[in-house]
């Protein structure tokens, strides 16, 4: 028992963090290589509740300190136009994320911008859920069947700062502060896409 809360908590802290922390999946990895006498599912529920309880927190907190914060009301507004949008299509976004979340891809990114739009989190929290679940469960496995196969001293964490982490890192941080610059009613409704001008402060602009 306090092996699984030590791993709820781990899992809960790597996805809390905004950026550069190290991808879970690589810590299922570990988990399922050097202990294969675990459950494999049990690991994965665990994992992935922790996680999406950690990405729910980073969410919000994107909702509380840059949109509630740090965003102009007119970035607020524009960003609007992407909710009302999302919240029209409730199934495909959900089929999105679902298919998004079975992918080893970072997912810190995904929820930030998805707290920008202050949506419900049900949305994003339920196909996030089910497909870290699936993945989770996948890479523990394979890790254990490789434990059978590979000397227990091999080395299966990786360096997971190295440079393809780092680029990919800073690349989805421009994309979170691109789509706050998009100009998303041109691009709903006129299909075409637009960077919005930063405000003219000495106009008065908000």
């Amino acid at each position: 028992m306090i092996a699984i809360a030590g791993l709820f908590v781990a899992i809960l802290l790597l996805n809390v963090i905004p950026a550069f922390a190290p991808p879970t999946w690589m810590a299922m990895s570990w988990i399922g290589f050097h202990q294969p006498e675990r459950n494999p599912l049990l690991l994965a529920i665990v994992a992935a509740g922790a996680a999406t309880t950690g990405r729910l927190l980073l969410a919000r907190g994107a909702t509380w300190l840059v949109r509630g914060h740090l965003m102009r009301e007119a970035d607020r507004q524009n960003i609007d136009v992407v909710k009302a949008w999302l919240e029209k299509r409730k199934a495909v976004t959900a089929a999105a994320l679902l298919l998004y979340a079975f992918s080893p891809f970072p997912s810190n990114y995904l929820f930030i911008a998805y707290g920008l739009t202050n949506l419900r989190l049900w949305l994003i929290a339920v196909p996030f859920f089910f497909g870290r679940l699936a993945s989770y469960a996948a890479w523990a496995h394979f890790a254990q069947l490789a434990h059978a196969y590979f000397d227990t001293e091999t080395r299966l964490e990786g360096k997971y700062l190295g440079g393809y982490f780092i680029v990919t890192q800073l690349f989805f941080l421009g994309v979170v502060f691109l789509l706050t610059r998009v100009d998303w009613g041109l691009a709903v409704n006129q299909h075409r896409l637009r960077l919005r001008k930063p405000a003219n402060r000495a106009n008065g602009a908000d």
